[in-house]
Formats: C-alpha cells, structure tokens, sequence
C-alpha cells in the first residue's frame, strides 16, 4: 500500500539526483519496462545497471526525486524500500494542498497510469530558477514509468529517443524508445479521453488513478492551477481520442 508522503519524514530518505549521473541508472530506473531487450541498448554494462539497482533499492537509503513544474507544483520520486520488496511511488504536490496525488506505484496495489503523453509534454520544461531535476531529457526518462497511453506518436518517439541518446545511448534505440512507450507492466498503455467540460484528461485503466478528473477534490483556483499546469503549450492541445 502507497504511504502518504508525509510518513517518509521518519524513513532514511537521501537526494537521489546523484545517482542520474552514474552509468546504469536508466537502465535500473526503468528496469521493468523493457523486458526482452538487453541492458546493453542503453550503451550499458548490465554490471554497472545491476550497481545502481542496488542503490536505488537500498533498505537503509531511499532516493527521492524532485521534478519542479508550473504554479508551485511539483512531482516527487519516492523510491519505498523495505526489508522484503521496494516500490517506486510517483507524487503530484503543491505546498497549498492537505495531501498529495498519487500518480502512480508499482507495489502491490498497481496504481497507474497517471499521465497520459500530451500531459508529460507539459511537463517537459522546468520553472525558471527552480532546484532539482531540471533537464527535459531526465525529466521525461524520470516520469516515463508513469505513463500509459496507447497513442504512441511519431512525436513521442522521437522525443523519448532523444532522451536516451542524451544519456549516451546508441543512435539506433528506436526498438528501445518504443518498448518503453508501451507501458509499465503493471498497467500497461490505456485508453484516455478529454472531458472538455471538466477540462481534464481521464482514463480507463482499472488500475489508473485518474479515472476521475484530476484534482476534483481542491477548491476551484487550486484545480485549475493544477489543470494549467498539465496544459501542453507550443501549440499541442488536447484533441478528443
């Protein structure tokens, strides 16, 4: 079961954004979405992806992750370890809310997808002077696991291939960028759509969170700060699926 984000205060929570820079940490991060490639197509050794699992599943440090977006928001990467199996919860957070929305875990409870890709475009681009991750191409590797969305785009691969060869991937990993597109295996990519009305993307999966509009439980200026916020710009708005 998900912990609400306020009982990591008394866990052995440590910056995760260090580990980024160490060789093998895509390929452990995302390690249950490319079941059937090799490590190696992350440009690799499976001995140095196997070092960082290890980090990130350390029961006596658990790596967090700051993602800064628009309007104060924020997504936190929690990596939850305990004695006999770890999980990784994705948070959405404003400092204004009573609690967090849960995006996405992949423990026990299967909770996800939580955004769907023209949401994660949105959340490409970092606030000016924020702290934490705050390169697009990390951004969008980081949040990958939460994704779910059968609309896989030629635009999504380029941007995902893009990312990998940012983080010294080989320039052919298309096979890659599109197997990652596919969906974490505890969800997997499920069908979305546009209520206009509402302004906000739901989904279908059994297991997704945002089978409901977004944010429905905040008073109205915090909702459609939150709404804003997923809101792609540059053009790319929401089209019905």
């Amino acid at each position: 079961m998900v912990m609400a984000r306020r009982w990591y205060a008394s866990s052995p929570v440590i910056d995760g954004l260090p580990l980024i820079a160490e060789p093998g940490f895509w390929a452990a991060h995302l390690a249950d979405l490319y079941e059937g490639l090799p490590v190696e197509s992350f440009g690799v050794d499976a001995a140095d992806a196997g070092a960082v699992l290890d980090r990130l599943h350390d029961a006596s440090a658990w790596p967090v992750f700051h993602v800064p977006l628009a309007g104060g928001h924020s997504i936190v990467v929690h990596y939850n370890n305990g004695e006999d199996n770890s999980s990784t919860d994705y948070f959405l957070t404003h400092p204004d809310w009573s609690c967090d929305e849960v995006l996405a875990s992949n423990d026990e409870d299967r909770i996800g997808p939580g955004l769907c890709w023209p949401e994660l475009t949105a959340l490409f681009d970092c606030p000016p002077r924020a702290v934490g991750v705050t390169d697009p191409h990390t951004r969008l590797l980081l949040l990958l696991p939460v994704l779910g969305d059968p609309d896989v785009s030629t635009e999504a691969i380029s941007a995902v291939k893009a990312a990998l060869k940012a983080h010294n991937a080989p320039e052919a990993c298309e096979a890659l960028a599109r197997r990652l597109l596919q969906g974490h295996p505890g969800w997997g990519a499920e069908p979305w759509w546009f209520d206009a009305e509402e302004g906000s993307w739901i989904c279908d999966g059994n297991h997704s969170p945002r089978r409901s509009p977004i944010g429905d439980h905040l008073p109205d200026g915090q909702r459609a700060a939150l709404r804003q916020c997923l809101t792609p710009r540059q053009g790319l708005t929401p089209s019905n699926k």
